[in-house]
This record gives structure tokens, sequence and C-alpha cells, in this order.
């Protein structure tokens, strides 16, 4: 028997309620599994097009060979679509990355076995064994401050994570972290990069002065996909590209592609670097990773340095080329100078920096020996045998 209009409406009405509830249910579900930038509008298309596939059904509209000719072809393409998205996803996701957080750094840890950190062929002629400064820092000089540690300090367990339960006199919580824990009274020496303006800001406001001891050299180095025909960057070329007005790689020899720039976090020690390579010029806005938070909705957090052939990044010489080394990025050279050794300590090598042991004021009568010690012969090597350039 044919249904009224009537009937009709309401069958159409609680078909839609229905398709919004569980259209509504899988987007909550893609939005908690990380999914939400495709999945959830994906659900949401798919929910419009069997609410219009419902209503059509039940007011009889076209013949139903017509219909499900239709509703296949939909079906077909919301596959496609997800098979695209999962492909590019294991693409970007096999793209080597240069992140901190990937790094072990309990292979660097003072009197561990088999450490990797650096060691004196002898007893180093300065010796602590009590009042001894709390040590934190930027993960890239993690490597030097523990061998220091482990040349100085007494025997024992040393966690770098403040995480961790035990000894925390020698910590490595990042350049930003570090700076904030000095200035708070946390950390006695932290070791970095200069503070950028706003930490320098902090510390006056805290009634706190940094000072900053230079105790090593390294090259700051930008990098590129090894599949990159672009070997060398001026330095002029590195403010065009980071203030936006030199955006395609075909401009600097290479091949016609956008320049994918990625940026560090605020007050880490390798932004505040090119904040100060940057000089007067406007930094860009960075490109962005954009990842779903259920109570905040869609945020943007600055990317970490991922391997995409047109990609362009930065960090320390030691770190990109030792602690967290990839076969699949290449450095380039600035200027025409390649990064090495030879050339930080030539001072031919443009962007060569140096690094400090940074204190802000503490009390502890331990905080200058040591500092003298680490500028000491002794000192100088364990930077030398780390992997860094010292400055005397």
């Amino acid at each position: 028997m044919k249904r009224s209009f009537l009937t009709n409406l309401l069958y159409s009405i609680l078909a839609l309620a229905g398709i919004a509830i569980t259209g509504f249910i899988a987007y909550v579900i893609a939005s908690f599994t990380g999914g939400m930038l495709f999945y959830a509008p994906l659900v949401l298309v798919i929910a419009s097009g069997l609410a219009l596939f419902a209503v059509i059904t039940i007011f009889g509209l076209f013949s139903r060979r017509l219909r499900l000719i239709v509703l296949a072809a939909f079906a077909g393409i919301c596959v496609l679509a997800a098979a695209g998205h999962e492909i590019r996803e294991s693409y970007v996701n096999s793209l080597a990355e240069v992140r901190e957080p990937e790094v072990d750094l309990h292979q660097y840890a003072p009197f561990e076995v088999n450490t990797k950190a650096a060691a004196l062929d002898h007893k180093a002629s300065y010796q602590l064994t009590e009042q001894m400064p709390r040590l934190d820092g930027a993960t890239a000089l993690y490597p030097l401050y523990s061998a220091f540690a482990q040349a100085v300090y007494p025997q024992d367990t040393y966690n770098s994570s403040i995480e961790l339960t035990g000894n925390d006199l020698v910590l490595c919580t990042s350049t930003s972290e570090a700076y904030k824990r000095l200035i708070a009274g946390n950390a006695d020496i932290i070791f970095a990069a200069a503070p950028s303006l706003a930490q320098t800001k902090q510390a006056k406001l805290a009634g706190r002065e940094l000072k900053l001891t230079p105790i090593g050299r390294e090259a700051f180095v930008f990098f590129v996909n090894k599949r990159n025909p672009v070997n060398t960057l001026t330095t002029e070329q590195i403010k065009d590209i980071y203030s936006g007005t030199l955006t395609n790689w075909k401009q600097v020899g290479g091949k016609k592609a956008s320049i994918r720039a990625f940026q560090r976090e605020e007050n880490s020690g390798s932004q505040s670097m090119l904040e100060r390579i940057m000089e007067d010029r406007q930094l860009m806005n960075p490109p962005k990773d954009n990842v779903a938070d259920v109570m905040s909705g869609i945020i943007s957090l600055t990317a970490s340095y991922r391997n995409y052939n047109n990609a362009l990044g930065f960090s320390f010489l030691f770190y990109a080329s030792q602690m967290n080394a990839s076969d699949e990025i290449k450095l380039l050279e600035i200027d025409n100078v390649p990064p090495s050794k030879e050339s930080i300590r030539s001072g031919e090598y443009p962007l060569t920096t140096e690094f400090y042991a940074v204190t802000a004021g503490n009390t502890n009568p331990n905080i200058e020996p040591f500092l003298d010690w680490i500028q000491s012969a002794e000192g100088q090597e364990l930077v030398e045998k780390t992997g860094y350039t010292p400055v005397k």
C-alpha cells in the first residue's frame, strides 16, 4: 500500500536522525584516534550522502537500479579517498625526522656501562665530592656536560630525565625548559646557546642576571633531502627564504618546487639562533602539522623537521651529524663553505657560534671553580673529544 506523504516525511526524519547520531559517534571516534583532519570530514560527507540517499529512497525518487548505481559509485569514491589518505600517511611517516625526543640520552649518561660520554685518559685534576652544581641544558649538549660530570663528580647514577627517580644533578630538559629552571633557581649551570630576547627578559623580571661563559664553538647547519640538487645557499638566501621572499628551489638552482622551510619551537636553542641570523628581518610563519585535540579542537603546531623532497631544516652540526644522524639528509654549504670542525676552527664557516655554560647568580661555591676547570686544558679536551670545537 502506498504510504502517505506525512508517513514518508516521518520515515525520512527518523532516518536522518539515525544517520546524524551515527555520524556524530564516528566523528568523536575519529577525533580520539587522531584522524580528525581527514576522517571526521569524510564521516560528515558519508553521513550527508546516506541521508540524501535515505530521503530519495523513502520518497521513491528515481529508479531502484539508478539509486543502487549512484550508491555504489559514492561508496567507491569514499573508499578510494580513504585509501589515498592512508597511502599518503604511510609515505609521510616513512620520511626521516630530525627531532630531539628520538635521541636516547641514556647512552651518553655518565658512569654507565659502555657510555658514549667522552672521557679523559687520566683522573681529572679537579674533583667534587659535595655541593655539586645542578646541571641542565640542551639535548645537543648533554653528551658534553655528561662528560664533564663523569670527570669531576663522584661515581653515581645520574638520570637525564626529570621524571626518573634518583640523582637529578645531571638533567637534560631542553634549552627552553633549562632556562626556565635556571631562572627559577632549580638549576645552577645550564649548557645552551645564547638566550633569546624573551629568556633575557624573563631573567630580568625575576631579578636574575644571566652570565654566559663560552666553552665551545659549533656550526649552525641547514639541511635538505639528499635528492635535492641544491648543495649550497648563501647567508642572504637563507634570510630571504625564512622571511618568505624566496619561495621556490628553482630560484637557487634547484628543481621547480616550493620551499618547505621548517622552524623549531620558540625559545629553543636552534630557533633562537635562526632569529639572530635573521637580524632585523621578519620570520615568516612556519609550515604547520595539524593535530586533533578533543579538548581544544584542531590546533596547529610547529612541525619538527620532516624530510620532504622540498624541505629545508636546521640544527647544530654535532646533533644533526652524530646524535641524530640520517643518511637521508644532506648538509648544505653556506657561502660555499661546508660545515666542519676545520671550518669552525678557522672561522671560515659563516654560521659558527659559541655555546655557553650559563649561570644566574647562584651562591653555590663550587660553580666558579667548576667553570674554570671547564675552560682549562682538561675541560677543553673533553669538548674536543665529544665532537665540538674548543674555544681555547
